[in-house]
């Protein structure tokens, strides 16, 4: 199931540096970002990819579902990291005004991987 981390972020008086390296769950083969969203994204679940989202600016909603278990995510400071397995059927909405959804993927994009089907 899905479920957030705390990214290691170091703070001091120039400003805040937050480090994603060693501590995301699975090698990086894509990075893409989402911004000026103005409807729901998402409304799919993958047969091996795996995501880490950060909301890097702003905020936004994550309703995941994976067969069992339903929960919404609220994303809305760039240390947190919410880590979504492949099964997790997910949708990304309510993005605040000019938020930005940064997204790391464990796979290339393949679309044969996307089940658009929920559960």
């Amino acid at each position: 199931m899905a479920h957030m981390i705390d990214l290691p972020t170091f703070s001091d008086q120039r400003g805040n540096l937050t480090v994603v390296e060693k501590v995301i769950p699975f090698e990086i083969k894509r990075v893409y970002y989402i911004y000026g969203a103005t409807e729901k994204r998402g409304g799919h679940r993958h047969k091996k990819n795996q995501q880490a989202l950060i909301c890097l600016g702003g905020s936004c909603e994550i309703y995941v579902h994976n067969g069992t278990y339903e929960e919404t995510f609220l994303l809305h400071h760039p240390n947190q990291c919410l880590i979504l397995d492949a099964r997790d059927w997910h949708t990304m909405d309510n993005f605040s005004h000019n938020s930005t959804l940064l997204i790391f993927a464990s796979e290339y994009y393949d679309l044969n991987d996307y089940i658009d089907e929920e559960y």
